[in-house]
């Protein structure tokens, strides 16, 4: 952290923000173009009368910026027009420079002054107490996510949910859009005994919501009504619109999220996280890039044999520079999607689970943890470790967690604001 600050420090021109004069533009602009506007970009055109009067806590990372890429918590602190008074850092950090499974930890952030707190992996009663410390009335949630049940961001929205009844603290989220469209819910569906910080609640892998929808089905399903969020909602997106084409810039929401593309494919592909085959971590292509010494050209061969809708796979070999096999020759495939509104990432990745299965038995293995297995916190159940172990076909594995994707299909559709 010493070094990081040092670095904040170097590049922070003032202690001011500066006045972001081309923001109030913005939304106009947006609608003009037929962009999206966000949830930041409609409280910015009210003159933020939802947060009047409010001494205000804001759960943020890098990608909540406005269209010319500046961020918010700068253009707020320096519009004189929010009492801005503390910042919450998910996993990866408040400024995002931290890895997977890391944090920046408290500090004061050299740009604004401002105190930053850490959110990522605390207890609800010390975020609680912080919110206390931090002598907040409103917590406000702003993070853009990536659509998948295992994405951490939405699981510290849910502990900043809590945190606020305990500290008495109102709570409103900023929506962002679903980058993969938010269509329909995929996938198996967390069961409760397998929770996690990977998933904390019954919500199915791709779960298909915005964040704000996400804070209206935490609240009433999980959390009895008591948090009572306002969701300040976009305007111009709809189901079905992927991130580029809603006129929004793409900011990396962490360090392995690099693209579009990558968050394309996560939902599936990150299940290779409970395997002992890389998923591309250590390479430019987090996600798109599978393989492991052991593997040879034969998988690629097998897997577009196969014919899954709306993808290619293209024989490849790389040296991971960390994690998995770091600095170690690795055979595998980069998973190239062709057409994204027939891929389906979650049935891909169980058949290419299946079929590393089947062609290396013998060096194939699951990434231990202490109990239960990683694949099942992902997964949110035994189904797809015990599908694969006992040699059952994607089909069969995919079918295991229909029933239980339909009942949360049906519970999802209450809480759905954009048609």
């Amino acid at each position: 952290m010493t070094t990081r600050r040092g670095v904040l420090r170097g590049i922070a021109v003032t202690g001011a923000a500066a006045p972001f004069a081309s923001l109030a533009a913005a939304p106009a602009e947006a609608k003009k173009a037929g962009g999206v506007q966000t949830g930041f970009d409609v409280l910015h055109a009210s003159g933020y009368q939802q947060l009047k009067d409010q001494k205000v806590g804001m759960v943020a990372n890098p990608t909540a910026v406005v269209r010319d890429l500046t961020h918010e918590v700068d253009v707020m602190h320096g519009s004189g027009a929010v009492d801005l008074v503390a910042v919450f850092g998910p996993e990866h950090g408040f400024r995002g420079s931290a890895q997977a499974g890391g944090s920046e930890g408290s500090y004061k952030d050299p740009r604004t002054g401002i105190p930053v707190y850490d959110a990522y992996a605390k207890s609800v009663q010390a975020i609680a107490d912080d919110f206390t410390k931090a002598g907040i009335d409103t917590v406000v949630f702003d993070i853009q996510d990536a659509g998948a049940r295992f994405y951490t961001y939405i699981w510290t929205m849910y502990d900043c949910m809590q945190a606020a009844v305990l500290a008495g603290k109102r709570f409103v989220v900023l929506d962002r859009p679903n980058p993969l469209g938010g269509t329909e819910a995929t996938g198996p569906v967390m069961h409760p005994e397998y929770t996690s910080g990977v998933g904390k609640q019954a919500i199915s892998e791709q779960h298909g919501m915005t964040v704000g929808e996400l804070a209206l089905l935490f609240d009433k399903e999980f959390l009895g009504g008591k948090v009572k969020p306002q969701v300040v909602k976009m305007r111009g997106w709809r189901r079905g619109v992927f991130f580029d084409e809603t006129g929004l810039p793409w900011v990396m929401p962490s360090p392995n999220m690099p693209t579009l593309d990558t968050a394309i494919v996560y939902p599936g592909l990150g299940l290779f996280e409970a395997l002992t085959i890389s998923e591309g971590r250590g390479t430019t292509r987090p996600f798109e890039i599978i393989g492991a010494p052991f593997l040879d050209w034969h998988y690629a061969d097998a897997l577009n044999a196969l014919n899954l809708p709306g993808v290619r796979f293209r024989e490849m070999y790389f040296v991971p520079t960390f994690n998995k096999w770091a600095n170690q020759n690795c055979a595998g495939v980069q998973v190239t999607v062709t057409d994204r509104r027939r891929f389906d990432p979650i049935r891909t990745a169980i058949a290419m689970i299946v079929t590393a299965k089947k062609l290396y038995p013998k060096d194939f293995a699951w990434r231990e943890s202490a109990p239960p297995y990683w694949i099942d916190k992902l997964t949110g159940s035994d189904l797809v470790r015990k599908g694969v172990d006992g040699g059952s076909t994607t089909d069969q594995i995919v079918a295991s967690w229909q029933g239980e994707l339909a009942r949360f299909r049906a519970q999802r559709a209450r809480y759905l604001l954009y048609r």
